[in-house]
């Protein structure tokens, strides 16, 4: 069942708008249909009161295998509903909180959450302004989730110069077995953490999407020595296959190295976000439109893109419909 915007209406019933107060009567209509597989209310103003609601749907709605409730207005304590009732949950496999603001607060409940559900196969928490305590702590309690396949914890809100979130991810990459699909995008990681995570992709046998886009990349002394690592882990890990750097700064190392690996075809030019060019001599990158979810946001009214490698994100773990 699909309301992406709070102009939709159920059966034209006017009192099922997607406004706190008569979010019960929707999930009604959702119980007197059992067959619903799906939810997506995208964009919509459901608060920590809809959250309220949403929670009591998991626990009586026992067919919903997906929920897209990204961009709408809930936070910590209704991120606290939502990952409570799914202790208990034994059916849903993707859910995505996307644009949220359930904080590191909200965050902490739903690591919580990982170490008991053991059906959740695919979590988004991108835009969540999660802090350093909760993705610590989401990549302490992946070291033994064995079900989780693609998590996103992308733009969290961290501060400092320290890479602490970064070493524990790395750490988790070495331990874990079954994740596939990793989304840290704008965690302004440092040469230092980078290189962790490349000794743990030395090690790593799962892991095939890595999205460390927009990462801010630098060192003090040497431009993209970190980038220059994460490609040599490329040549030693065979099942890495899409990974995407643009947005961080590359010097000439940073551009020769990944121009490499296309031209031997470790890195297909499908399953990357960059293309090498040659001016005078010199290797350059440029952005291409290729990525794990081109229709992250939104999708155009003609359907999904044919092209494989626009959405990449996607194939990795079909759960129902792509969300």
């Amino acid at each position: 069942m699909m309301l992406p915007n709070s102009q939709r209406r159920i059966y034209n019933d006017p009192l099922c708008s997607l406004s706190p107060a008569p979010y019960p009567c929707w999930c009604y209509h959702l119980l007197l249909h059992l067959a619903s597989a799906g939810l997506d209310v995208r964009y919509n103003l459901i608060s920590d009161v809809g959250a309220y609601h949403a929670a009591k749907l998991l626990q009586k709605q026992y067919n919903l295998i997906y929920i897209n409730l990204m961009f709408n207005d809930i936070g910590p304590k209704g991120g606290e509903l939502i990952a409570k009732a799914l202790h208990k949950d034994t059916t849903l496999k993707y859910l995505r909180m996307t644009g949220n603001k359930i904080e590191n607060k909200g965050g902490m409940f739903f690591a919580a959450m990982l170490q008991i559900n053991s059906t959740l196969e695919k979590l988004d928490l991108g835009d969540c302004d999660l802090g350093m305590q909760s993705v610590i702590a989401f990549a302490t309690v992946l070291t033994q989730n064995q079900t989780i396949k693609g998590i996103t914890l992308n733009r969290p809100i961290l501060y400092g110069e320290q890479d602490e979130s970064t070493v524990h991810l790395g750490h988790m990459l070495k331990e874990n077995h079954w994740l596939a699909e990793l989304h840290m995008s704008k965690h302004d990681v440092k040469n230092c953490g980078l290189k962790h995570l490349c000794d743990a992709l030395y090690l790593n046998r799962s892991l095939r999407y890595l999205d460390v886009s927009w990462l801010s990349v630098v060192s003090c002394s040497i431009e993209g020595e970190g980038l220059v690592a994460l490609s040599q882990s490329m040549k030693t890990n065979p099942i890495l296959s899409n990974i995407y750097i643009w947005g961080n700064k590359f010097d000439e190392a940073t551009c020769m190295a990944y121009a490499g690996l296309i031209q031997m075809g470790r890195l297909k030019p499908d399953n990357t976000d960059v293309e090498p060019f040659v001016v005078d001599g010199h290797v350059y990158l440029a952005e291409v439109s290729n990525g794990l979810k081109k229709h992250y946001y939104w999708t155009p009214t003609y359907g999904n893109a044919l092209c494989h490698s626009s959405n990449a994100g996607f194939s990795l773990v079909p759960v129902g419909q792509q969300l």
